[in-house]
């Protein structure tokens, strides 16, 4: 399993309408993103990095797998 990148809010939005997941709206810091048939909606913080742990948490809401994802961001 690759480890969990660190990565600036608008990248780690970029993958995730990769892999079919749009902006919704912003509210303050943070960014929801939606998806269509899916019922999990992922707010992502607008900060300068992304914690590791909250996209961690933030792949697995989207029923994605670490590599999945990594793959998705390096498009």
């Amino acid at each position: 399993m690759p480890p969990v990148p660190l990565l600036r809010p608008r990248e780690v939005v970029r993958a995730f309408e990769r892999l079919g997941w749009s902006v919704a709206r912003q509210h303050g810091s943070h960014i929801v993103m939606t998806r269509p048939g899916h019922i999990a909606t992922l707010s992502i913080p607008d900060h300068p990095e992304v914690a590791r742990g909250t996209l961690r948490a933030l792949i697995i809401k989207a029923g994605l797998t670490i590599a999945e994802f990594v793959s998705a961001d390096e498009r």
